[in-house]
């Protein structure tokens, strides 16, 4: 097993690096940007991460870029953790920037618990595309009425739909049905450097409490496995439940990851 300081380093790499599996990237003034021209709207493919700043003449440079780089977008998002120097998490305080955090959790073994067979099946098929994006509007619906005004419309979560198409087969959905009737769906993402990643979990509110989720817990974390995974993360809100719900099946929380948005009114 890794150190803990190294392990949750490796944690929080593995979720920037899904975040950012098939969006451009690059490097520059020591940071590492994802951009998603098509999509601009979307903060996880229009954003820094991994910024290396050490003193102010660096955070300066940094930013100055950012409004470059980021000019057709409405936003600025920077991903921080406890790597980052707080000369850059200070300054993005100072310019008005807002702080929200991500609890990673990291599964080392099996699940705990049983579950209930489910009708559980890869999405592979553009049937199967369709059924997701059905059920990913209905996700976008449910989480947007919980976002302040002004709330983003439902080409967000059409824009989502057409970045994780472009993160598969690395990135593997499946689906529960019931009666036949997609009502469910969760990921699975291999990694790299033996972490893999469980992601996007949603069940329609009228098939909730069946066991659902957790079946697509055991297969999605399964796969994880099954492809090389000798961790499994999860990412949450540490404001919601879910997360109760993954530590009781065996995920413990590793560390935070930060992101500090800034919203314009228009481009650039």
């Amino acid at each position: 097993m890794f150190p803990q300081h190294d392990l949750a380093a490796k944690v929080l790499d593995a979720d920037a690096a899904l975040m950012a599996l098939g969006c451009e990237q690059f490097e520059g003034e020591g940071a590492t940007w994802v951009r998603d021209r098509q999509f601009p709207s979307v903060y996880d493919a229009n954003h820094i991460t991994s910024a290396s700043v050490t003193s102010t003449d660096d955070v300066d440079r940094l930013l100055d870029r950012l409004e470059v780089e980021y000019a057709h977008c409405i936003h600025r998002r920077v991903h921080v953790d406890f790597r980052t120097s707080p000369l850059l998490t200070a300054r993005l305080a100072l310019d008005g920037y807002a702080r929200d955090d991500t609890l990673m959790m990291l599964l080392d073994g099996d699940l705990s618990g049983s579950h209930k067979e489910h009708d559980v099946r890869p999405v592979q098929t553009e049937q199967d595309w369709e059924a997701y994006t059905a059920l990913k509007a209905a996700d976008w619906r449910e989480h947007r009425e919980k976002l302040p005004d002004p709330k983003p419309g439902p080409e967000i979560g059409e824009a989502f739909v057409h970045i994780y198409r472009r993160k598969a087969p690395a990135l593997q959905y499946f689906l529960a049905y019931v009666d036949g009737k997609a009502a469910a769906f969760f990921s699975s993402w291999p990694g790299s450097d033996g972490i893999g990643q469980v992601e996007d979990l949603f069940t329609l509110p009228e098939f909730r409490h069946r066991g659902l989720a957790t079946a697509l817990m055991h297969r999605s974390v399964r796969d994880c496995q099954d492809r090389g995974a000798r961790y499994v993360a999860i990412a949450c809100d540490p404001t919601d439940t879910p997360k109760q719900m993954y530590r009781a099946m065996g995920f413990v929380p590793i560390a935070l990851a930060v992101h500090y948005l800034k919203r314009l009114t228009a481009p650039g």
